[in-house]
């Protein structure tokens, strides 16, 4: 049997990278998705590639009314939900000195607020047994020059896991988080002027990793459907590293 059968998925994020590949792996498991994204174009084609069993919901995760619609077509589509897979994040490379405070708003408000408020109102729709999987970031554990906003949102991400997995404990809600370390999906193009500074990128982030490589979206995929599924029923409040051992050794 499916991993996921029957089961209703929030995928933030889900138009691309981690999100998208995630989406597509809980299809397959047998689940029913919603996928999140700020870009319709982007959506569209995440919708065409999952092919079926998908909604896709045009939303800003930073923004509360989009979230109260997204719910909304949630809830008169479904009717409840099972897992909320939040993967929406942003990512501006900034050195401190450099920082204005509409960068740090949109870190935080994209990667910190937004979780936050993706999952507060999912949970009159959230059914017992359910699963929260918030996407956080390897980098939560390291010191990276320019990503010192993008870090601090991914450490708080990792708080709110611990927080949550007590508060929801007695409604049988696990909540976990995954730090992923590099992967190859769009978001390290997003950081660079040109096609041959995030190949660069990529080049210095598979020398320091153990592996000797970056990630790829499917494998996120994987450990998400983990945390999302039965396989890890006895995982809460956990933060599940996979990132080639970049952080760990």
């Amino acid at each position: 049997m499916a991993k996921l059968e029957g089961k209703i998925a929030v995928v933030t994020g889900g138009s691309s990278g981690i999100g998208l590949a995630a989406a597509k792996k809980f299809v397959e498991e047998g689940a029913y998705v919603f996928i999140v994204g700020r870009r319709q174009s982007e959506l569209d084609k995440a919708k065409a590639e999952i092919g079926r069993n998908v909604t896709a919901v045009q939303a800003d995760v930073a923004n509360l009314d989009d979230l109260d619609r997204l719910y909304s077509i949630v809830k008169d589509q479904k009717g409840a939900v099972d897992i909320v897979v939040a993967s929406a994040g942003f990512v501006e490379r900034k050195l401190t000195q450099d920082a204005t405070s509409a960068h740090f708003d949109k870190t935080f408000g994209i990667n910190a607020r937004g979780v936050y408020f993706t999952v507060q109102k999912a949970l009159p729709l959230l059914r017992k047994g359910g699963s929260v999987v918030l996407v956080s970031s390897g980098l939560h554990l390291k010191g990276l020059p320019e990503h010192s906003t993008y870090a601090a949102t991914k450490a708080a991400v990792r708080s709110f896991a611990r927080t949550w997995a007590m508060e929801l404990k007695d409604r049988g809600i696990r909540v976990n988080t995954l730090s992923p370390g590099a992967i190859d999906t769009p978001i390290i193009d997003s950081q660079f002027k040109s096609k041959e500074e995030a190949d660069g990128a990529r080049a210095f982030f598979s020398s320091i990793t153990p592996l000797g490589r970056i990630g790829r979206p499917e494998e996120m995929a994987a450990a998400v459907l983990y945390l999302a599924s039965d396989d890890s029923s006895y995982s809460t409040g956990i933060d599940l590293v996979a990132d080639g051992g970049i952080t760990q050794v």
